[in-house]
């Protein structure tokens, strides 16, 4: 048995099944007396018509012009999304003054101002040493508690912020960020 011979048979086993395996070409090559470690020889043959994904090669069907105008939409649109991301994180590291590394902490937390306002907001992201919060209202130069309320049995955490900065990320909504100021027990007076 050819090279070609093989190939035919690897394209016509992997479109039997939906796929083939690497240890399955290998085999066809074993079977025609040929060398096994040439089975990726076999593989750059047969590339128009295997996709290789996750430890298996996917035999292609033909595709539709419509179909593939569509998947090129969608690598067009990935890629340009990756691009954001990466500027956007590459702008993130530019800006940020923090000596403290912030961690994403995406929890609802009950605040209360030192007016005796209670409100239910999102924090956003946590240092040792402050908080950002989300939520519809501007809590800019106020000095707020904010109650964490573990999972489990662990008590509730109350600590004590001053709100440094506010600003707009959409109609009526809000980002607020802070330092820690005190850690305080719940159940102690409103007052702050």
């Amino acid at each position: 048995m050819t090279m070609a011979e093989v190939v035919e048979a690897v394209l016509r086993r992997a479109q039997k099944q939906g796929f083939i395996l690497p240890r399955e070409i290998r085999a066809e090559l074993t079977q025609a007396g040929l060398d096994e470690t040439v089975w990726k020889d076999v593989v750059k043959q047969t590339a128009a018509s295997l996709h290789y994904r996750q430890g298996r090669y996917y035999y292609v069907t033909t595709v539709s012009p419509r179909l593939h105008q569509e998947q090129e939409h969608q690598r067009a649109i990935a890629k340009v999304i990756r691009q954001l991301v990466k500027h956007h994180r590459d702008q993130m590291k530019e800006r940020e003054r923090r000596g403290q590394e912030r961690f994403d902490f995406i929890h609802s937390v009950k605040v209360r101002t030192d007016e005796g306002k209670e409100l239910h907001l999102l924090s956003r992201d946590v240092s040792t040493t402050g908080i950002r919060l989300l939520g519809t209202q501007r809590l800019l130069g106020k000095k707020v508690r904010v109650y964490f309320s573990p999972a489990t049995d662990q008590p509730e955490v109350c600590l004590v912020v001053r709100i440094l900065w506010t600003c707009s990320v959409g109609d009526d909504l809000f980002e607020n960020g802070g330092n820690f100021l005190e850690m305080i027990a719940p159940n102690k007076g409103d007052a702050t």
